[in-house]
């Protein structure tokens, strides 16, 4: 992983306590490996989350 998931900069740029503590609960937002927005879904059993380029992350509970 290059970028943090949740607020898109890079993951040796400061601390991302925060952001891993809030990707506990909610899914990614950004692509961990180019930093594009991802097209995220939340349903009932989970999310889904796509990035144009590397394609789709799951998570079904």
């Amino acid at each position: 992983m290059t970028y943090c998931g949740r607020c898109g900069e890079e993951l040796t740029a400061g601390s991302h306590e925060d952001c891993r503590r809030a990707l506990a609960l909610e899914p990614p937002r950004y692509c961990a490996t180019c930093r594009r927005r991802m097209v995220v879904q939340v349903h009932p059993m989970g999310w889904s989350a796509r990035c144009s380029v590397h394609g789709e992350l799951a998570d079904r509970v």
